[in-house]
C-alpha cells in the first residue's frame, strides 16, 4: 500500500499505515525543499512509523546534507534525487563535481537512492550531453534511474538542439534503462559486468532498446517493465548480454557473467518477493559475492570452475544460501 500526501496533517495518515505496514512517498515542497524541516520530520517519522512504513522521498540533492543523509540512513527508506542541470546563457550546465560528492556520501552510508532524470526539457540540452548524464549517472551506483517523462508517458517537444527523432532515440534510451537497469535490479554487477564489452553505459543501453524493438518489448510495444517479473527481466539481461559478449570477443567470460547475474538475482527476489529457489553455478558461491569477482576477467583466469547447486532463502538476518 503507498500513499502520496502533500496537504494537511500528513501524521494521522502516516500512523494509520505504520498500524498495517506499507509505503509512504513524501509529497510536501514545504518539507521537501527546507533541510531543517525535513530533518525534523525524518525524526518525528522514526519514532511514529519506526521501520513499520517504507518510506520515499523524492528531492534534490542540495538538501541532503550530512545531518540529513545520517537521519535516513536510521530509516526503512529510499531517496529519488532529482539529476538535472540548469541553462545559463543559452549553455545547459550540469555540475558533475557536486553530485560525485553527494553520491560518495549516500554510498558511504549506504543509503538506498536512485536519480530522476529527463532530456529535451532545459534549453541547450541535447543528444550528447543525455548520454553523458547517464554515463555519469550509472557511474555513481544509484538503486534505480526513472525518467518521467517515459513512464509518465509525456515527451517533452522538439526545440533548436534536439530533434523529434532525438527524443524518440532518448525516450527508447530511458526505457531500456528503466527495463534493464532499474526493474532488472542490476546495480551489483552492471558496471563490472559492462568492462569485458569497453561500452558507454549509454552505448548500451542504445544497443539493448533495439534489441528490445526486435523482441517487441520495446517502447513502442505494449510491454512494460513494470508488469514484468524480475525473472522475466533477468532472462532478458542474460539474453541480450549472451549476445553482446559474443559479438565482442569475449563469450569466454559470459560465464562468470552468468553466475553473477544469476546468483544475485535470486538473493534479490528472495528479498523482495520471498521466493526461494535453487540455482545451478560454475563457480564458488562466496567468491562470486566478493570483490574479486567485480574484475569479471581477472576473475575468469584465476578461479577454479567448480559446479555446485544452492537453494537461496530468507535466513535470521536476510537472504542467504546453502549447498544443496
Amino acid at each position: 500500500m503507498q500513499k502520496n500526501t502533500s496537504t494537511g496533517d500528513i501524521w494521522p495518515e502516516i500512523e494509520r499505515i505504520a498500524g498495517v505496514g506499507g509505503e509512504f512517498t513524501l509529497r510536501d515542497e514545504e518539507i521537501l525543499r527546507h533541510k531543517g524541516k525535513l530533518l525534523k520530520f525524518l525524526r518525528q517519522f522514526s519514532q511514529k512509523a519506526g521501520d513499520s512504513v517504507f518510506l520515499s522521498i523524492p528531492v534534490k540533492a542540495d538538501v541532503l546534507d550530512m545531518d540529513v543523509c545520517r537521519a535516513v540512513s536510521e530509516l526503512y527508506a529510499s531517496l529519488d534525487i532529482e539529476f538535472a542541470g540548469v541553462s545559463r546563457g543559452g549553455n545547459y550546465l550540469f555540475d558533475k563535481k557536486f553530485f560525485s560528492s553527494r553520491a560518495k556520501t549516500l554510498n558511504t552510508l549506504g543509503l538506498v537512492f536512485g536519480f530522476v532524470m529527463d532530456f529535451a526539457l532545459v534549453p541547450g540540452d541535447s543528444v550528447r550531453l543525455f548520454r553523458d548524464r547517464l554515463d555519469f549517472a550509472l557511474s555513481l551506483y544509484p538503486n534505480h534511474v526513472s525518467f518521467p517523462q517515459v513512464s509518465g508517458g509525456t515527451k517533452p517537444k522538439p526545440t533548436a538542439t534536439f530533434s523529434t527523432q532525438d527524443i524518440s532515440m532518448c525516450a527508447a534510451v530511458a526505457n531500456a534503462v528503466e527495463t534493464f537497469y532499474s526493474a532488472g535490479r542490476a546495480v551489483t554487477w552492471f558496471l563490472s559486468s559492462l568492462a569485458p564489452l569497453r561500452m558507454t553505459p549509454s552505448a548500451f543501453f542504445r544497443d539493448f532498446s533495439e534489441w528490445q524493438e526486435l523482441n517487441n518489448c520495446g517502447l513502442s510495444s505494449s510491454w512494460r517493465p513494470g508488469d514484468a517479473s524480475h525473472g522475466e527481466i533477468e532472462r532478458m539481461q542474460l539474453e541480450f548480454l549472451s549476445f553482446k559478449f559474443e559479438e565482442k570477443g569475449c563469450r569466454e567470460l559470459f560465464e562468470v557473467v552468468s553466475n553473477v547475474v544469476r546468483l544475485n538475482g535470486a538473493l534479490s527476489r528472495c528479498f523482495g518477493e520471498g521466493e526461494e529457489c535453487e540455482v545451478e553455478l560454475s563457480y564458488n558461491p562466496d567468491e562470486l559475492l566478493g570483490a574479486g569477482a567485480f574484475d569479471i576477467k581477472s576473475f575468469a583466469e584465476n578461479s577454479i570452475e567448480e559446479h555446485s547447486r544452492v537453494r537461496v532463502f530468507m535466513g535470521d538476518y536476510g537472504p542467504t544460501y546453502r549447498y544443496c
